[in-house]
């Protein structure tokens, strides 16, 4: 089905002229190329269009947040200073005979008024407290008959944290106006008050005017506090805008609309210090601004294209038309020589791109004779080098170290230290040569557990050997049986591992202990050592090191491979590592029942 689709279209093209070939390849390879770049560069220039607004947006939104966030820090200030007063506690909580007393009492205690006087952010401060014999100035307020009397019990649940909400004053005709309450609790009294710290909204406008895009500072209830716009403030912002993409979370850049047209959004969250609620700034641009220039360079490249194709077609169409017949003169000469005539020559007058496939055909000629020359040499001196490297490899092969020289000499070694009562070294230089005969004989399959244990035994015989009184070791193979079978080299790497890194900077009583215990699950095997151990992020380091799948040079190996084959053969989760730092390193593993029968 392939080869006839394929003969039907070279079917149709060879029926095409070549000058409509030539008009089809220009479409084909020109236009079509052109208008796919085109588009991709104009969905590229409203990226970078969208992205540098995102990067000005955020820019603009932290500015404004550090902005107010220092307008915010008086009010606190302020708050923390009045919470622990011990006049305005006893002012608050005395019982007052008479109206008089309460005005003498109010004219002793200017700290509210000190307070706005040196912090111009702070546009009124109010506290409402339980204590009928006050009088009502507007700045001590009772709380029976106010107009905060439900945001005062909402305080009796608070524990004390700051809030900020968008509230309205009564002290200044009802206004609204973005405030700080919180609950002082006077401890000596048993009672709290509510204090309420209303900001200048003259100080937010200001910030707010700086601003070159649409912004508004939001409360949790979307009222808008402040705005570049004065029109917004009081507005609630779902009502402004629609949010048509907010993508995974709720502050970054997103998508949305505004009376009807498509716009951006980048909003950050501000949380004042101590607060229990949040205020959101939220940056509104809109996407025609932000990707208008790129539209107009688009249309214009789009124009520029067009014009440049029409031109290029009429080119074409015209060059097609003289380059026809020279071509079919040309066709006619190298139908010769495709017949296997190569002692022809083609005559064709010019020196344009024909002329000069006409004497490339000449040269080709010649050089075809040439080549078929030089391919029977090369072929021979192939042959020749073949033979040499054959020579190589069986000399190569000659020269290898046969094994059993090697364990026969080492045998040597050993009879002669036995013979000069060198126990140690002789009984050295014998587990080396189990170590290393068990070594060459290692495949991929299958081994009982006790042969694995005994390279094992040989490793740490070797290593006591080298070590000193500074290792001691246990192995506890009691359990261990002929049916129990396990991957070769597990064992060992671990045990090399705990004596490598685990013991090498103690400089004595270093200890390892190999433990087999039988379970219902299977048979576990346990690799322990009182070495240096590791903290919880070197911990972490490692067993990330071990999943890796990929092998990377500052890896351990070892760990690695030992980790890797254990779970790939047993479906296990492999090395299970746990480590105190300064109390050593337990490293452990299952072999399944399932799994651990050997046959």
């Amino acid at each position: 089905m392939r080869n006839a689709f394929h003969q039907y279209v070279s079917t149709k093209l060879n029926q095409i002229k070549i000058r409509d070939k030539l008009i089809l390849m220009f479409l084909s390879s020109v236009v079509i190329p052109i208008a796919v770049v085109g588009l991709f560069l104009t969905n590229e220039l409203k990226a970078n269009a969208i992205k540098d607004a995102q990067e000005q947006a955020d820019m603009n939104v932290e500015r404004v947040k550090q902005r107010i966030n220092e307008v915010l820090k008086g009010p606190i200030m302020v708050a923390n200073h009045l919470q622990f007063d011990e006049r305005l506690s006893e002012l608050v909580n005395t019982d007052y005979e008479h109206s008089f007393s309460v005005f003498q009492a109010y004219r002793s205690y200017p700290d509210f008024a000190y307070h706005k006087g040196n912090h111009p952010e702070i546009e009124t401060i109010r506290l409402y407290v339980d204590n009928p014999t006050l009088l009502n100035n507007w700045t001590f307020i009772p709380v029976e008959g106010s107009q905060m009397a439900s945001w005062y019990t909402i305080a009796k649940e608070d524990v004390g944290f700051y809030q900020w909400f968008y509230l309205q004053d009564e002290t200044q005709g009802g206004g609204h106006y973005l405030s700080l309450m919180k609950r002082i609790n006077f401890i000596e009294y048993g009672t709290f008050g509510l204090l309420v710290i209303t900001i200048a909204p003259d100080l937010l406008e200001t910030i707010m005017q700086q601003e070159t895009h649409q912004t508004v500072v939001v409360d949790e209830q979307n009222s808008i506090i402040s705005s570049s716009e004065p029109s917004f403030i009081g507005e609630n912002l779902d009502e402004l805008v629609v949010v048509t993409d907010r993508g995974e979370g709720k502050h970054g850049f997103y998508e949305g609309q505004a009376n009807g047209e498509p716009i951006h959004m980048m909003e950050t969250s501000l949380f004042p210090e101590l607060s229990q609620n949040q205020l959101r700034i939220v940056s509104i641009i809109h996407t025609e601004d932000i990707v208008g220039a790129a539209k107009k360079l688009s249309y214009f490249g789009i124009l520029v294209t067009g014009l440049g194709i029409a031109f290029s077609l009429f080119l074409i169409v015209w060059f097609s038309w003289g380059y026809v017949n020279r071509l079919s003169r040309l066709s006619a000469t190298m139908k010769e020589v495709a017949q296997g005539n190569l002692t022809t020559k083609v005559a064709l007058d010019g020196t344009d791109e024909i002329g000069q496939i006409s004497l490339q055909l000449n040269k080709m000629i010649d050089d075809l004779n040439e080549s078929i020359a030089q391919l029977l040499e090369a072929n021979e001196q192939k042959t020749a080098l073949e033979r040499k490297q054959n020579e190589m490899k069986f000399k190569m092969m000659a020269s290898q170290m046969n094994p059993h020289f090697l364990f026969n000499t080492l045998e040597a070694i050993r009879m002669r230290a036995h013979m000069s009562n060198e126990t140690d070294i002789a009984k050295a230089v014998k587990r080396l040569g189990q170590l290393l005969r068990k070594s060459l004989e290692v495949g991929s399959s299958m081994i009982p557990l006790k042969e694995e244990l005994e390279m094992v035994r040989s490793y740490l015989e070797i290593q006591s050997f080298r070590y000193g009184e500074r290792l001691t070791y246990d192995m506890d193979d009691a359990v261990t049986s002929d049916n129990v079978a396990v991957i070769p080299l597990t064992i060992q790497p671990l045990v090399e591992n705990a004596v490598s890194h685990g013991l090498e900077a103690k400089e004595a009583d270093g200890y390892v202990n190999i433990r087999i215990k039988q379970a219902e699950d299977g048979t576990w095997i346990e690799v322990s050592d009182n070495g240096i151990g590791m903290g919880p992020q070197r911990q972490q380091e490692v067993q990330a090191m071990i999943e890796d799948p990929l092998e990377k040079p500052e890896n351990r190996i070892g760990l690695r491979n030992v980790h890797q084959r254990l779970k790939q053969t047993y479906g296990t989760d492999g090395l299970l590592i746990s480590s105190s730092q300064g109390e050593g390193t337990t490293v452990r593993f299952l072999i399944p029942k399932e799994e651990g029968s050997y046959v």
